[in-house]
């Protein structure tokens, strides 16, 4: 599976951007997707995530209620509906395709080989 993460940009605070995961290669309906993020210093961390049919979603506890995860597996692309942006919310944003059964699977990055990465997108939020 190859991942390709777009969308990212320079917001105000209180704005909106969405992410966009397309994926190619082996069948990308196979695998939960998931989004993390991760700033200069700090460990890569989990934002949300979907399950391989998109009936089941996770969230962090700091996007609930603003961020929304989706997919469509027609399209092979999953997407982070981002709104009411805050500043903390600057990172690079990676989605990822990897197996994943109960949300203690889903808040772990995938290791090496147990999961596909994107390239990850910047997102900057101004006060």
């Amino acid at each position: 599976v190859q991942l390709q993460a777009s969308g990212g940009g320079l917001v105000q605070a209180g704005g909106s951007l969405r992410l966009s995961c397309a994926a190619s290669g082996r069948t990308f309906s196979t695998y939960s997707g998931g989004w993390f993020r991760q700033t200069p210093g700090k460990e890569r961390e989990f934002v949300a995530g979907i399950n391989w049919s998109g009936t089941t979603t996770y969230y962090a506890d700091f996007v609930k209620g603003r961020f929304t995860i989706s997919r469509d597996n027609a399209k092979n692309t999953v997407w982070l509906q981002m709104n009411s942006l805050k500043p903390e919310d600057t990172a690079v944003y990676f989605c990822a395709a990897y197996h994943a059964l109960y949300r203690s699977d889903y808040v772990k990055p995938p290791e090496p080989g147990l999961g596909y990465w994107g390239q990850g997108t910047q997102v900057t939020v101004s006060s």
